[in-house]
């Protein structure tokens, strides 16, 4: 059986960076450091970190007096900064830089007076965090349909921010309705989209042309891992969305003779190599990396943990 791997696959830069964040905290202040939420939408990622003396949590109301505490990659409110302020928490702030950079794009849209539109995934925290950091009023947009529902009137001046795990391809038919719903309408540039969630959505597009069967490594509750199954499917492929090796059902490579293999954002290469393990145990596998987006992006750490 013939296996590539797409490439750029798994970790991100803003997840190196939030991983990184909560191991250097365990360094140097001990265990325990709270976590509010999960630091990334990975299960493995956040055993791993639990096993080091990382506790999560859901509400700073379970963090103790005076814990270390961490905010988690997809962002918190403005309610949960304000509320570990009063509570003089020491907090380390791992929000990914680029959804810090959508906060900040909504925040400066508002000021211009324009209604802000959010197109996202009702319930993601991300998309919790950001319409807690924007002083106003954010309306949220999931579909097409939800856009012709809207009922402010056609001149209403209005701008548009997107969660960062949805690229170019997932809000291009939101945004085409936005244009024509309102005359007077502003949206980040689309230079400003996460690199990281089209970079892999396009290695998913290219896997598809090659492969029978396209396996996505990630948590069942991460919006990008899904998105990356969805787009194998769109194309035509046999697309299955597995945590790892031990969720591989032999039954789907039954008639595969090429089988395409790539990550989400929060999985780590380790679960990669486990599902070609688990694949190996079916048959002999022969592995081949597909040529693609080199990445070289690094977020900078808190001035607290920098090294000195």
């Amino acid at each position: 059986m013939e296996v590539y791997l797409a490439q750029p696959r798994g970790f991100c830069a803003g997840v190196v960076r939030a991983i990184e964040i909560v191991e250097r905290a365990l360094e140097k202040y001990g265990p325990p450091v709270y976590v509010r939420h999960e630091i990334v939408h990975n299960k493995y990622v956040v055993e791993s970190l639990k096993a080091k003396g990382a506790i999560f949590v859901e509400e700073l109301s379970e963090v103790p007096p005076k814990a270390v505490t961490v905010f988690s990659a997809h962002g918190v409110a403005r309610s949960v900064e304000e509320e570990a302020a009063a509570r003089d928490l020491p907090v380390l702030n791992a929000t990914c830089p680029l959804v810090t950079k959508v906060h900040n794009q909504g925040k400066r849209y508002i000021t211009k007076g324009r209604t802000l539109i959010l197109i996202g995934h009702a319930g993601h925290p991300e998309v919790e965090g950001t319409m807690g950091q924007v002083p106003a009023p954010v309306l949220l947009v999931q579909s097409v349909q939800e856009v012709n529902a809207l009922t402010l009137p056609g001149d209403t001046p209005v701008a548009y921010i997107t969660q960062t795990t949805l690229s170019v391809d997932d809000t291009k038919d939101i945004i085409a309705a936005l244009q024509a719903r309102f005359t007077d309408i502003q949206g980040p540039d689309i230079r400003d989209i996460c690199y990281a969630t089209q970079n892999r959505q396009s290695a998913v597009r290219d896997l598809s042309k090659l492969v029978d069967v396209i396996l996505v490594v990630g948590a069942a509750n991460s919006s990008n891992s899904n998105r990356l199954r969805e787009i194998g499917t769109e194309a035509g492929v046999a697309s299955y969305l597995i945590a790892d090796g031990s969720e591989l059902d032999p039954a789907w490579l039954k008639d595969a003779r090429t089988v395409g293999v790539t990550a989400g954002a929060s999985a780590p290469e380790v679960l990669v190599d486990d599902v070609i393990e688990a694949m190996r145990r079916i048959g002999p596998v022969k592995v081949s990396v597909l040529p693609g987006r080199e990445e070289n992006i690094e977020f900078r750490l808190p001035a607290q943990l920098a090294a000195s």
